[in-house]
């Protein structure tokens, strides 16, 4: 996060009832698995209603939310009433002092608090991400992975990307896919498994548990030839590339009074016109800017 975030009026951010309306729609248009993302959702209040909400929608298969799990022991129960099925918790350090440093002085046993009130409550995936950093917590893979051994929780490893809120992102700084497998092989024997179509993870079993490992590796082998992807902001963009710094604003139609089908081709155009993603960034300029904050856009 940047020291001093900037926070959107509530009048710029979508209702839970127009964040309802423009799924709906994706969901006609073939959209079948949604993620509830941030910024951090928790913070939304009574977020287990939007949850409710997008429950219900016919065709959604699968929902699902990325959080940082400060809130998630007092929310887990709630959240899994409403409908929530799968989890993913951020957590990039086991050690107190460095998590710290890393969050802006969040306290790491709060995490864990609500990884295991993920667990009580039967989250099905259930997800640990942790971006890898050099010269940051490296030191840190095999231990984090040793979270995935009892095989009710996969540790996915996450190339470090140029979405942080301080702008300290640099290429020399990216701990490469290739590099954390290497550490996981020094103590764990992992078995490759199958990728499916549009998954930004190839994830490895351990051989010898029940337990999985993720590797995403958005910088060193980006993965944009079968992403599928579409983000809608909490400001009401379309936002078809996590890489690309502009977005489609549908609210001045979504509270114009536009018809499903005028909001449905807005969607449609803004995917027709999706930037052409990091791995043909990364062949025109052989580096990176810093795009954005996360916080702004979400995973």
């Amino acid at each position: 996060m940047p020291k001093t975030p900037i926070w959107l009026p509530h009048s710029d951010i979508l209702t839970y009832e127009e964040i309802r309306r423009v799924t709906a729609l994706l969901a006609k248009m073939g959209i079948t698995k949604v993620r509830l993302s941030g910024g951090e959702p928790l913070m939304r209040r009574d977020i287990e209603k939007l949850v409710a909400l997008l429950s219900k929608i016919n065709g959604i298969r699968s929902l699902s939310m990325t959080t940082n799990g400060f809130l998630l022991a007092e929310k887990a129960a709630e959240l899994k009433e409403a409908g929530l099925g799968g989890l993913t918790i951020s957590l990039h350090s086991l050690k107190p002092e460095r998590f710290s440093k890393i969050t802006g002085g969040g306290p790491l046993d709060q995490v864990l608090a609500g990884i295991s009130a993920a667990k009580a409550n039967g989250f099905n995936p259930l997800k640990i991400n942790a971006v890898i950093i050099r010269g940051c917590n490296e030191d840190e893979i095999t231990d984090l992975a040793s979270l995935a051994v009892s095989g009710d929780v996969t540790v996915r490893f996450i190339e470090y990307m140029p979405f942080d809120g301080q702008r300290l992102w640099g290429m020399e700084k990216v701990f490469s896919g290739k590099d954390i497998l290497s550490e996981l092989r020094e103590r764990y024997e992992l078995e490759l498994m199958p990728r499916e179509s549009g998954s930004t993870a190839q994830i490895y079993k351990l051989a010898d548990g029940l337990g999985r490992i993720g590797i995403i590796t958005s910088i060193t082998e980006p993965f944009c030839s079968d992403c599928d992807r579409i983000r809608l902001s909490s400001d009401g963009k379309i936002v078809p590339c996590l890489f690309d710094k502009t977005g489609f604003d549908l609210r001045p139609l979504l509270r114009g009074g536009g018809t499903d089908k005028e909001i449905s081709d807005f969607i449609s155009s803004a995917i027709q016109h999706k930037a052409p993603g990091v791995e043909t960034l990364l062949k025109k300029y052989k580096t990176l800017e810093h795009v954005r904050p996360m916080h702004t856009i979400g995973g």
